[in-house]
């Protein structure tokens, strides 16, 4: 069976009780790593508990989200960023970034806040996945001020349009995939045409969805294989060569922190 890692998830939100079991399903789909990132240091401190209670399946981002800062992160938080990030199960940076849709948080605290771990991740040797809605070239500006070629940054959730893409992958920053890949023609068309597959990273981003009325409709680690698949589909490759090279990236992204 091909190998997958999820690099971008948030099943520390759902409740401790079900941790195994999504874990589990994972590995009965193929998904042998799965990255489940902080969006506050509260959430951080809960993925580095998830991650020591599965080594070997499970590790941690550590970071705060632009959509939940309530103004510039402080010297104290910063500090408690970098004591977790020195955490043997933590491999990366993440969930920073800049989100610019009406009625989010300052755009200025959300910048200082962005550079203050982009300078965390270099200071620590680690890469960063970041979040952009909204926010155009800005979060690539800010990389290229703060990190350079530093330490490697993935773009999370990477939707398009084609002109983010060529400057993401001009600036060496890797795109990660996941089920919009599935719907969004204009996406499509950039994986099938305008990106490497060796600068592509598969992800769920799965959370809890209570909105979805059948528990076994809720996105999952599992279902990084179906994303890979559509991957194949475009690229005219099978998804064992898609499995293979999104693998080897992303361990090259975390300095082979994930050992699957």
């Amino acid at each position: 069976m091909a190998t997958f890692v999820d690099s971008h998830t948030h099943i520390d939100q759902h409740d401790a009780d079900e941790w195994p079991d999504i874990v589990a399903r994972a590995q009965e789909a193929g998904v042998e790593g799965i990255i489940t990132a902080g969006v506050t240091i509260e959430s951080s401190e809960r993925c580095v508990g998830l991650a020591e209670q599965f080594p070997g399946a499970v590790w941690a981002g550590v970071g705060v989200h632009p959509m939940d800062i309530s103004g510039p992160l402080s010297d104290s938080e910063i500090e408690r960023l970098r004591d977790l990030a020195l955490h043997q199960r933590v491999v990366c940076i993440s969930e920073t970034g800049l989100d610019w849709e009406p009625g989010r948080p300052d755009r200025a605290a959300q910048e200082q806040a962005f550079r203050a771990q982009l300078r965390l991740a270099v200071e620590l040797n680690l890469p960063v996945i970041f979040h952009n809605r909204e926010a155009g070239m800005e979060p690539l500006r800010i990389i290229a001020e703060e990190v350079g070629d530093k330490v490697p940054a993935v773009a999370h959730y990477f939707q398009g349009p084609l002109d983010y893409a060529r400057a993401c992958l001009d600036q060496g920053i890797y795109l990660s995939l996941a089920k919009p890949l599935l719907r969004l023609p204009d996406l499509q068309e950039i994986v099938a045409h305008h990106a490497p597959l060796e600068s592509m990273v598969l992800e769920t981003d799965s959370y809890p969805q209570p909105y979805k009325k059948k528990r076994e409709n809720w996105t999952e680690p599992r279902d990084v294989p179906m994303v890979a698949a559509k991957v194949a589909e475009l690229k005219g490759i099978t998804p064992e060569e898609v499995a293979e090279t999104t693998t080897a990236t992303i361990q090259k992204v975390l300095g082979r922190a994930i050992v699957v």
